[in-house]
């Protein structure tokens, strides 16, 4: 269906990869990983046709449709939310247009072949379902039908992309194109796009920082590290169990050459001045001569190293969050939450998106004001805040670089300290004079964190703090939060990173809170659907069929 044949792709002296060579076939979805900078986002656009390959070619038949998740949201502000989506079959859309057209122009001259010709293509394609096709994906997204006929201009950003990743899925694809398709996606969402692929006929290619989203969709792994692009059967999990190996064996070969040359020097130095061995000697100097040890290659993956320590741990209750309630205009987001936090909860904050999370935990940390209700902290309590938006916290300083802000958090330390706390969250000695300004979302990330560790905070209140972060970061900071002694409160929508975290979840829902005391997959357990996964709900049917044959 799809072949990639010896591309290349350089910017200059810096290479992304060489001779990438692939054949990916329908039926099959292929997750691309590697870190932030590798060239997986390239990878897509130059089979998209939107960047040229430096050298190689990419083919596929003449065809065949391309559905491309992209970001251009602009060109459909004041098109119905609806139309925007069935736009994305763009032959079916022109001769449902021309349909129009025709029929509005009847009364002057009714061009009868024409009009057969239209709903010929227009039958042929099932056009009539197009419609509720589209509707049905875009509910699929938590976009309510009560909303489909107003213009895109009234959504948020998060929402437009929705709608464009419904445009592209509406679009019958042959080959899907995603790029971070679940970014702006709650648990909900996600696990209908999960559904949604796992019945896709066609060739798919999906970046994705989750995990479990990698796992329950895909059939392959591609794979974009050492300047190759590499191809393994099997979701994340078994990719990461290949690719270990993969990796082990070529340092035991190499751990073996290694052991050989040895070996030879040693016979070489005992017998080079006796005689009777001085020509079997030389012979093994030649053969190590012609011995060479291959280089392992350098992995363009990068592990930050988060260290979360408070300076004080504080008492036994930390929070109290009593009757908050806040609307904006006529949506009301959160009614009369209350709950209470304690020393050493990793607490979960999860629900659809919308449903008031973000604006819980700026109401916690004074960010917004509550239209009702109260916020109790407990003794000898130090908050240290993670917002959704890094300039929340990183401020709009043109003039601040990466070192002159993490220093005034810590004015008394060395700047051999500041450098030594920044070199661990992967900022280079290059990298310390950027303007924060500058910073992309994940540097932005990664210097929160660090401005987190400079500071000890006794309670972390994280706000989608994986969102810009790649695999390894994303893993780096689970584990650094299991070794933290203190509190955490945070929002996620990485069922992945909220299993690995959380010892407590509170599911904000229309109707109420939920408040479960327990790890997510234990939650997943007792909640049933809401928001489960594919593995959990596999498990469970897997234990449900084991007590049916005891009874």
């Amino acid at each position: 269906m799809l072949t990639l044949t010896n591309l290349s792709k350089s910017y200059g002296a810096r290479t992304l990869f060489r001779d990438v060579s692939l054949q990916l076939n329908p039926g099959c979805r292929y997750g691309v990983v590697g870190a932030n900078g590798s060239g997986k986002s390239t990878l897509l656009r130059i089979i998209s046709g939107d960047e040229e390959s430096s050298t190689g070619d990419v083919s596929m038949p003449r065809r065949a449709r391309l559905g491309v998740l992209r970001q251009d949201h602009f060109a459909y502000e004041q098109v119905p939310i609806l139309d925007v989506v069935m736009m994305g079959n763009a032959p079916l859309w022109a001769a449902m247009q021309e349909k129009e057209e025709i029929l509005a122009r009847a009364h002057e001259h009714f061009d009868a072949d024409r009009y057969a010709e239209v709903e010929d293509v227009i039958l042929q394609n099932d056009g009539y379902s197009l419609e509720s096709v589209a509707a049905e994906i875009l509910e699929g997204l938590a976009i309510p039908t009560a909303v489909h006929r107003q213009a895109m201009s009234t959504l948020s950003g998060g929402f437009k992309l929705r709608v464009l990743l419904a445009q592209v899925l509406a679009s019958n694809p042959d080959i899907l194109l995603l790029d971070e398709p679940t970014n702006h996606l709650d648990i909900l969402s996600i696990r209908w796009l999960e559904k949604f692929l796992g019945g896709f006929s066609g060739c798919a290619l999906v970046i994705s920082h989750d995990h479990r989203f990698l796992d329950n969709v895909c059939t392959h792994i591609v794979d974009v590290d050492y300047e190759r692009a590499l191809q393994y059967t099997g979701n994340y999990s078994e990719f990461e169990e290949a690719k270990t190996a993969d990796r082990d064996r070529m340092e035991h070969e190499i751990g073996k050459q290694k052991k050989e040359i040895a070996d030879q020097r040693a016979f070489i130095e005992r017998f080079k001045a006796k005689a009777s061995k001085a020509r079997q000697a030389q012979s093994r100097v030649k053969r190590v001569e012609k011995m060479v040890i291959e280089k392992l290659p350098e992995s363009s993956r990068r592990y930050p190293t988060f260290i979360f320590k408070q300076k004080r741990p504080s008492g036994r209750k930390v929070l109290g969050v009593e009757g908050v309630s806040k609307a904006y205009g006529d949506k009301q987001v959160l009614r009369d939450v209350s709950f209470d936090v304690q020393r050493d909860d990793r607490l979960a904050i999860i629900g659809p998106n919308g449903i008031g999370k973000s604006t819980l935990l700026k109401i916690i940390m004074a960010a917004l004001d509550s239209d009702a209700g109260s916020i109790e902290w407990g003794h000898e309590v130090y908050p240290g805040w993670f917002a959704q938006d890094h300039h929340d916290v990183l401020g709009h300083d043109e003039a601040e670089t990466v070192q002159s802000w993490l220093y005034k958090l810590c004015p008394g330390e060395s700047i051999g300290f500041v450098r030594g706390n920044l070199a661990q969250v992967l900022f280079s000695k290059d990298d310390v004079d950027k303007r924060v300004e500058n910073l992309s979302g994940g540097e932005g990330a990664r210097l929160v964190f660090a401005g987190l560790a400079v500071t000890k905070p006794n309670l972390l209140i994280l706000d989608e703090p994986t969102n810009h972060l790649d695999m390894e970061g994303i893993e780096s900071l689970a584990a650094a939060l299991l070794d933290y002694d203190g509190t955490i409160i945070f929002v996620s929508h990485d069922r992945w990173f909220v299993g690995e975290v959380a010892n407590r979840i509170i599911e904000i829902r229309p109707d109420g809170l939920f408040d479960f005391p327990g790890t997510y997959e234990e939650y997943l357990v007792r909640c049933g659907d809401d928001h489960l996964d594919a593995d959990a709900a596999a498990e469970r049917a897997r234990r449900d069929q084991r007590a049916a044959r005891r009874a």
